[in-house]
């Protein structure tokens, strides 16, 4: 399983939160589904050139909040999760997020294309798609 995993250095975010974050949103997308087997801690580690330590506590954060399981000597695999609820949960932050953004460009006299090209541009920053 090759798993499509940007490490950022220029990121403020830790590399083991840029792993979880990239794997929980394959998670979610549908990109990795229940019962898919995630590659080894090892292998990861490997492939980005990081810490097998690093890898390590992004699974185990994964497996904290309940995104994937462990099978003792046969690896780490995507749990059975309601990924439809979750979604709704982060559509729901979205949207939280844009009425605050609605609320405070006009105090900043920013235009709908000014908002957009900020999105663009904090979408390159984080090498996000």
């Amino acid at each position: 399983m090759v798993l499509d995993i940007i490490i950022s250095n220029t990121s403020g975010k830790p590399i083991y939160e840029q792993i979880y974050s990239q794997i929980k949103n394959h998670i979610i997308s549908g990109n990795l589904k229940e019962g898919d087997m995630l590659p080894s801690i090892r292998t990861l580690a490997k492939d980005l050139r990081i810490s097998v330590i690093t890898t390590k506590r992004a699974y185990d954060e994964l497996e904290k909040d309940g995104y994937i399981y462990t099978v003792a000597a046969k690896g780490c695999f995507v749990a059975n999760k309601n990924t439809e609820i979750i979604r709704e949960g982060m559509l729901k932050q979205i949207e939280d997020y844009m009425r605050k953004i609605c609320e405070l460009a006009p105090a900043c006299n920013l235009s709908n294309e000014e908002l957009i090209e900020m999105f663009r541009i904090i979408q390159e920053e984080e090498n996000i798609p």
